[in-house]
């Protein structure tokens, strides 16, 4: 399928581009082409999972290692406190099929962990095992909404040599929301060559 998709953020700049997405997942019925064209943003998932390493994890600092062994335990460290967190997010909404665990807020799991450890209470609870935990409780208790309304992230150019440079400017200095309409067009016969730039 083909898709124009026109992008308006809420400073009333507006950017157009033509998408291509090729699938086997051919059931129109069971994947409407227009909620296939939506998720599309959601393929940069793992892209999610380093920002958060680096900037909630890390809280922007650096490696604090001097040593290669240090570096190396902080290195593994990192996913792995990631992944027991994201454990956590799982276990809380196992018994609710219809609840997106995109909706559990990533620094409530980091800040609610951080003070489960820092307090060294709820670590073991004295009755039943729990699966939700502390942790999953309180993400449950702090959701985003069902639908999140879009929002850009603020580019910047952070190293004068950087292999980004031809592109500094053109995306926005400043988060932003945004909307978007997608018009869809269907190959049923096949691909229709590409205009070359």
């Amino acid at each position: 399928m083909e898709a124009w998709i026109t992008v308006t953020l809420e400073d009333g700049t507006v950017r157009r581009e033509r998408w291509r997405l090729i699938t086997s997942l051919l059931d129109h019925q069971r994947y409407p082409a227009c909620e296939l064209v939506d998720l599309y943003h959601e393929r940069w998932q793992a892209e999610t999972v380093y920002f958060s390493i680096k900037a909630s994890l890390l809280d922007g600092h650096v490696l604090r290692s001097h040593s290669i062994d240090g570096i190396d335990q902080e290195v593994w460290a990192l996913p792995t406190t990631y992944q027991a967190l994201i454990r956590a997010a799982a276990d809380a909404v196992a018994d609710q099929p219809r609840l997106d665990m995109d909706r559990l807020s990533f620094t409530v799991l980091l800040q609610t962990a951080a003070d489960t450890v820092t307090r060294a209470s709820g670590i073991a609870p004295s009755g039943p095992t729990d699966l939700v935990g502390a942790i999953g409780r309180a993400a449950l208790a702090a959701l985003w909404p069902a639908r999140r309304r879009r929002r850009t992230k603020a580019r910047s150019k952070k190293n004068a040599t950087s292999k980004y440079q031809p592109n500094y400017g053109k995306h926005p200095q400043q988060a932003q929301h945004y909307t978007i309409h997608a018009e869809i067009q269907i190959m049923d016969d096949g691909i229709a060559a590409r205009p070359r730039h």
